[in-house]
């Protein structure tokens, strides 16, 4: 009787182990870091894209990338007459899975329509501020360079 129960004891005792490994293991890999990146001075347009190249190269692309633009910097992704090398860069950025969000606020005083703006843009409709404090309330971090 006592040999049964020692069996059981010991398979009781390795589900554990591998259950704790298991938990072990997934401590260990970083968690999907949410990030939104906030946008409204016209001269920080480059800086900007480039932390947000920076933070998926960092990351190994384990993270997702909200950038809200409102204000004069949003005349900076018009698609007519923007330089090749902001339209390249924003583009590859898009690629990697970055949602961008132009505030219509914005959109609606500076006579912007999303068609006038580079591919992958969606308009905030409640505005940027509030886009940015919602993505705050999910939990995203709020970066603004």
């Amino acid at each position: 009787m006592r040999r049964r129960d020692m069996f059981r004891a010991v398979l009781a005792g390795t589900g554990t182990l591998l259950g704790l490994r298991a938990v072990q293991a997934a401590a260990t890999e970083p968690a999907r870091q949410k990030v939104a990146y906030h946008l409204s001075d016209v001269d920080k347009v480059n800086f900007v894209l480039g932390n947000i190249k920076n933070h998926y190269d960092g990351t190994g692309g384990n993270v997702d990338i909200v950038l809200v633009v409102h204000g004069p910097a949003l005349a900076a992704f018009k698609s007519k007459g923007i330089s090749a090398a902001i339209s390249g860069r924003f583009a590859g950025l898009v690629q990697q899975g970055l949602e961008s969000q132009a505030c219509a606020n914005t959109m609606q005083g500076m006579d912007i329509s999303l068609a006038d703006l580079l591919a992958g843009f969606h308009a905030a409709d409640k505005g940027g501020v509030v886009k940015l404090a919602e993505l705050q309330g999910q939990g995203y971090a709020y970066l603004r360079p």
